[in-house]
């Protein structure tokens, strides 16, 4: 194992798995606390229209893909005030159009969509070199937005009517963190593919959720917690050799099972039902 460190493709996996696991540990963070798990879904599934018209234009199709998920978080931003649209409503919109635009522009392209398979479900080994430059530029765009709009993220995640009330920007601020979780859905994909991006956003969060006592704890626990789950998905990938983004998502969920079964024994312990038996 120790062998396929010295592949160029070994550490460019490894590289991206640690900027996607920040990238979920500061964005998931909001999302499983403002209980943005659902939009972050119809965000992810509609990235699935701009690989299609990426491949029907011929252009890069994760390009094609962060510029339809920016336009469609900002879509569902829009609806939502304006419109007064229920967002459970814009989301399977947003869901369904998404995808069915990318089957059709797939479908109208010349050719054969060669990495179609693993937009959907994600190849981490084959991510070269040169992406890692932009998942790294991603980040730091995402760590800087959060940086300086933090204290303001923190009362519309926890309190949107306290917000309002001390006049911050609440629906400005929104847009801001669905393009922010657009741009690390694009992310995702590469790592886990689209089908699987909504299980490593959450599930990192939730764990740290768990035994964290802030929001700053929050997000550096489902960063590290992110960045063992993509790094032993990755080993026993490439050592079982088994796709990369399923057991990324396996190792994570068997971890936040074991949490919340470890947590229910530890509230209601077995011996103390013996004991009063």
């Amino acid at each position: 194992m120790l062998d396929l460190l010295g592949f160029a493709f070994f550490q460019n996996a490894l590289i991206a798995g640690v900027l996607a696991s920040i990238a979920c540990g500061v964005i998931g963070t909001y999302v499983v606390i403002r209980r943005m798990v659902a939009i972050s879904g119809g965000i992810s599934h509609a990235a699935f229209g701009g690989i299609g018209i990426g491949y029907y234009l011929g252009i890069e199709p994760l390009l094609g893909a962060l510029i339809f998920t920016t336009g469609a978080a900002i879509t569902m931003g829009e609806l939502e005030q304006r419109a007064h649209q229920h967002m459970d409503t814009l989301i399977g919109a947003v869901w369904a159009t998404g995808m069915a635009l990318g089957i059709l522009f797939i479908y109208l392209s010349p050719g054969f969509a060669p990495d179609l398979f693993g937009y959907l479900f994600g190849n981490i080994l084959l991510v070269p070199r040169g992406e890692l430059l932009i998942l790294a530029f991603l980040v730091a765009v995402i760590i800087i937005t959060t940086g300086l709009l933090f204290n303001d993220f923190v009362a519309v995640t926890f309190d949107e009517e306290y917000a309002t009330v001390t006049n911050l920007p609440v629906t400005h601020l929104t847009r801001i963190l669905l393009v922010l979780i657009a741009l690390t859905v694009v992310m995702l994909i590469q790592v886990v593919g689209i089908i699987l991006v909504i299980a490593l956003l959450t599930l990192p969060a939730a764990i740290s959720r768990e035994f964290s006592g802030d929001v700053r704890s929050m997000m550096i626990n489902a960063a590290l917690l992110g960045t063992a789950f993509t790094t032993a998905g990755i080993v026993l990938s490439a050592a079982l050799d088994i796709p990369s983004g399923a057991t990324i998502i396996l190792v994570s969920a068997g971890v936040y099972a074991g949490v919340l079964a470890v947590k229910r024994i530890l509230k209601n312990p077995p011996w103390t039902r013996f004991a009063q038996g």
